[in-house]
């Protein structure tokens, strides 16, 4: 992540099976403001084309997507999210 990026809301998925990290991400962008940022962790696979699909519909951007690592439950990915207006 960007070191001038600070998530305003963090959000561990680690574990959860699609399309559960999408749905927990978008009810935490419910409750945020335009701009603000949410940083989401999750191991699930199809994670990274499903935020990609996410933000494009929803409106919101998706700043960066960082492999942070292994993990039992597999790969650990965060995603950068900044909540569209």
């Amino acid at each position: 992540m960007d070191a001038a990026i600070q998530a305003d809301v963090t959000l561990d998925c680690s574990g959860l099976k699609c399309p559960m990290p999408v749905l927990r991400a978008a009810k935490a962008l419910r409750g945020m403001i335009a701009g603000q940022v949410l940083s989401v962790t999750a191991t699930d696979k199809a994670a990274p084309k499903d935020f990609q699909t996410f933000c494009a519909e929803g409106g919101h951007a998706l700043l960066s997507t960082d492999v942070l690592g292994d993990t039992p439950q597999g790969q650990l990915v965060r995603f950068i999210i900044r909540r569209g207006g």
